[in-house]
């Protein structure tokens, strides 16, 4: 099996590439990635002579022509995906969310390939925190930020595109990711670098925002399932029952595994329009495909982070060349 890998140099993207080289040997892979700030070459380093890598943008419909015809399925990771940056600069949301998705789209209809999209759970808003319920494949959407809006219009853009021209096609909507080769501008990678930096870690407002934490390996093998049972035409929901666990408790497990005091961060500027609680019900997925995630619970996120933690410690000149101004970045919003 062929599969094209879009945005494979970033991080769930990259992630995807090694763990598909590790446990699906038998499938070719070609990764095409714009190599923005957030996408680094150097992420597929450890298996570079186990793939194809093409530079080049999502947007360029003559090459997603020429990618598309070559391939069997396009895993569709490409995307703007950083809240702050949205707020600030819009526009190369609109243009590789939307603009990038349509290009996708019209090579995989014109040579009738699969596509599997990669999306978020920031598509259906946010819920209150005292609220039991959460977001299943039926939830109406919500979107709260110019990034979240750009992913719900990539999403409709797919499901359009199944109905109207009858393209094989299937969607996940996943919560917030964690792992190795994430950049330091996210919210986990950004306290774990400040402590390595001794520098401490910042906890937007009152760090009470929750989000449904889970591990990159869990979500790509989501994924594989999807691409090995999924139904076309479908959407499922990746979570991974960590929708209990807070802002404020996630810095406090990472300064406590850091061997730092667990009050040891400070507050700064809540962002915008800052959504309060994400949950996921993946009961579709686990039922119907038979995933189960590893890292759920707090011992599973504990175990998580501590193998994330070891990742960034081991692999500094990764990271360290660009602290100094994703920090300036920060400061600059009073963050």
């Amino acid at each position: 099996m062929k599969l094209l890998v879009t945005g494979g140099a970033g991080f769930i993207g990259s992630n995807f590439v090694h763990y598909t080289v590790k446990n699906r040997p038998e499938h070719s892979i070609t990764v095409v990635d714009k190599l923005t700030y957030a996408g680094n070459k150097s992420n597929l380093e450890p298996v570079a002579d186990k793939i194809e890598f093409v530079q080049g943008d999502i947007c360029d419909a003559e090459l997603m022509d020429k990618l598309v015809s070559e391939t069997d399925i396009v895993v569709h990771f490409a995307a703007e995906s950083h809240n702050d940056n949205s707020l600030r600069e819009p526009w190369p949301f609109v243009e590789t969310n939307i603009v990038g998705t349509y290009t996708i789209l019209e090579a995989v209809r014109k040579h009738q390939k699969r596509l599997h999209h990669i999306s978020t759970d920031e598509v259906f808003g946010d819920l209150e925190i005292d609220d039991p319920n959460r977001f299943t494949e039926e939830t109406p959407y919500n979107p709260s930020s110019p990034y979240s809006s750009t992913k719900a219009g990539s999403d409709h853009l797919v499901s359009a595109w199944i109905r109207s021209f009858g393209i094989q096609a299937t969607i996940s909507n996943c919560s917030n990711n964690y792992g190795p080769y994430q950049h330091i501008e996210k919210f986990i990678p950004r306290q774990i670098t400040n402590i390595l930096s001794d520098i401490k870690p910042k906890l937007y407002g009152e760090g009470l925002n929750v989000r449904d934490w889970i591990h990159v390996d869990d979500h790509n093998e989501a994924v594989h399932l999807i691409l090995d049972k999924g139904v076309s035409g479908e959407t499922y929901i990746i979570g991974a029952d960590n929708d209990h666990t807070n802002n404020k408790m996630v810095i406090e497990m990472i300064c406590e595994l850091m061997g730092k005091p667990k009050d040891w961060y400070e507050h700064v500027t809540d962002r915008p329009g800052h959504d309060m609680r994400y949950a996921m019900d993946s009961s579709k997925l686990r039922r119907e495909l038979g995933w189960q995630p590893r890292y759920t619970d707090n011992n599973g996120m504990r175990e998580g982070l501590k193998q994330t933690i070891a990742w960034y410690e081991a692999n500094r000149d990764w990271w360290q060349t660009e602290k100094d101004a994703v920090e300036a970045a920060y400061a600059k919003q009073g963050q």
